[in-house]
């Protein structure tokens, strides 16, 4: 008898050890996915702002291009309003945002003295480099989401996380694989 509770209690022990060992994978899963949520949230506040300042450089130069410029403004206001969202609501108004800054700078290569315009190079060198961080982080959170997800649902660290509450987190997806490029620049060097 005595031999049988010293099995019962090896066996306890492993199963505590266990749960110790999952709970704590999944709460630095969790962590994980946080931070690089909170990545993503840097730099998509620092392409926002510079929007307002890329606006009015071009307004002076684009008088025919009023309504770009205006459908730009107008998705940035979206974006912002959309700060505090979760990641998943705020991918496709953040992507639009993305595909209008592409046509914007698509319709700079018509004016010439704007392309030479050292504020405007300035402002597209900045915005070429944060859409690249947006990349980036976005690639680190997905991957972050990807490790929770499998833990999430793969055994036997799904049955800690059902006992404790963790829950899937969402991807931040593009629905079109374009919107993922950044805008393409040209900078006289």
């Amino acid at each position: 008898m005595q031999g049988l509770g010293f099995w019962l209690l090896g066996v306890l022990v492993l199963l505590a050890a266990g749960l110790i060992f999952y709970y704590n994978r999944l709460v630095a899963d969790r962590a994980r996915v946080a931070e690089a949520a909170s990545g993503i949230d840097v730099q998509l506040k620092r392409r926002a702002s510079l929007i307002p300042a890329l606006v009015q450089c071009v307004r002076h130069y684009m008088q025919h291009e009023q309504a770009t410029l205006q459908a730009l403004v107008e998705e940035r206001a979206r974006a912002v309003q959309l700060a505090d969202s979760p990641l998943g609501q705020r991918a496709p108004v953040e992507a639009h945002l993305g595909s209008q800054l592409r046509q914007l700078f698509a319709l700079v290569e018509q004016y010439p003295t704007l392309k030479a315009d050292g504020q405007f190079l300035d402002l597209q060198r900045n915005i070429s480099e944060v859409e690249q961080h947006i990349q980036m982080a976005r690639r680190y959170y997905n991957g972050a989401v990807r490790e929770l997800n499998v833990r999430v649902h793969s055994v036997p660290s799904n049955l800690v996380a059902r006992l404790f509450g963790f829950a899937e987190a969402e991807y931040f997806a593009l629905d079109d694989s374009a919107e993922g490029r950044p805008p393409q620049m040209e900078w006289k060097g």
